[in-house]
């Protein structure tokens, strides 16, 4: 196929494609799927080998927030049963976190409900990081609190955090229709504060809210103007008791497409499976190690994701490896920082012209699995082990 051939040969330059070639990569048909990943597998490889980086997440304060975002079980109005705690101890978060790195993650995500940190806040963070440094020296420590305020980026980067999460979700021109208590521009500034600091950035995405083949392709361009070091692509657990409940868009030959097309213009960052990959990619997940080089281990915030042993052996009987601690997981040209011009963006991220269906049409109707989304009852939060 002309497309994936040209795709394939951006891709290993660095090279940004067009917008129409992104496009065409979600509109593919199935019986093509096993070529797009086939073509974005060698993208992948290029500038990753084999190698899968395990992140594990803990929820250090959960529940109760003030934001409105429609896809989040722990929004103000959320009638979901899920956990609900306060903050977390810099000692129970350490435990929380070992277990993690004890199950083979590289990097340990600790992520508080809120709209932003309060300076305590942001004290309390640095105590919880110190408390995961001390007992796992080597450990990179990813900060994801909401939006910050000037200087708390500095205070975390001093306190030992290597990294700051803050995803877009969505693109600009659809995100008021998911959340009205901030704004996209917010969260653009959030992650430039990060990247201002010196903390490696990491943004992404929520595929599966409805959103149209043109929305999905505005937001990954967006990224890739911001330019983070890794990109999570979440797709959306519709939680009882949320507003998106009844999103069900996504088929799992879907789900691969959309990795592939975020593969594509993103083809040497840390492009992360996150959440959701058990509910809509199911028995596919192990396609979707091609596509990325990067997983959650375990379970997510307020909900559970499939056994650690589990994934790890998916990796392994799919012919990959777990990333040593010592390994460098981005490129030599991109350093521990952004991207060198050699990748920059040849155009703007404005909104893209072309029309296109929106995600509930692609291929077969979406099943609604609401037998596969269970709500976290174990790990940070609960006297139960946890789940590495």
């Amino acid at each position: 196929m002309d497309l994936l051939n040209t795709l394939v040969e951006k891709g290993l330059r660095r090279e940004l494609p067009s917008r129409e070639e992104a496009l065409a990569v979600l509109t593919t048909s199935d019986d093509d799927l096993l070529e797009v990943v086939a073509a974005a597998g060698k993208v992948r490889r290029q500038w990753f080998g084999r190698r899968v980086k395990l992140n594990y997440l803990v929820n250090l304060k959960s529940g109760l927030c003030p934001e409105d975002c429609s896809y989040c079980s722990q929004r103000l109005g959320s009638e979901a049963g899920i956990l609900k705690y306060t903050w977390l101890k810099p000692d129970e978060a350490s435990k929380a976190a070992a277990a993690g790195v004890a199950g083979g993650a590289k990097r340990v995500c600790l992520v508080a409900s809120g709209r932003g940190p309060t300076d305590r806040d942001v004290d309390r963070v640095s105590k919880t990081i110190g408390a995961i440094k001390e007992q796992n020296a080597d450990v990179e420590v990813c900060a994801c609190l909401g939006l910050l305020s000037d200087g708390q980026a500095e205070r975390l980067k001093a306190a030992g955090a290597d990294a700051y999460n803050h995803n877009l979700n969505t693109s600009e021109s659809t995100y008021g229709d998911i959340t009205t208590t901030h704004t996209y521009a917010d969260r653009v500034e959030t992650v430039r504060h990060a990247q201002g600091a010196g903390l490696s950035a990491c943004s992404g995405l929520i595929a599966g809210m409805g959103e149209s083949d043109a929305d999905l392709v505005d937001v990954v361009f967006a990224l890739r103007a911001l330019d983070p070091d890794s990109v999570p692509v979440n797709f959306l657990i519709p939680v009882e008791g949320t507003p998106l409940a009844g999103e069900w868009n996504l088929t799992p030959q879907r789900a691969l497409r959309i990795l592939a097309m975020v593969r594509f213009v993103c083809p040497d960052v840390e492009v992360r499976l996150a959440g959701g990959r058990e509910v809509h990619l199911r028995t596919m997940q192990p396609l979707a190690l091609h596509l990325v080089n990067s997983i959650f281990l375990g379970d997510y915030l307020t909900t559970e994701g499939q056994e650690g042993k589990a994934d790890l052996d998916m990796i392994a009987d799919a012919g990959f490896e777990v990333e040593g601690a010592g390994t460098t997981t981005l490129p030599e040209h991109r350093g521990g920082g952004g991207c060198a011009s050699a990748c920059a963006p040849s155009d703007s991220a404005a909104s893209v012209s072309a029309s296109s269906d929106s995600a509930a049409s692609d291929g077969a109707a979406a099943s609604a699995r609401t037998d596969l989304v269970t709500v976290r009852r174990r790990g940070a939060g609960t006297d139960l082990a946890p789940n590495a």
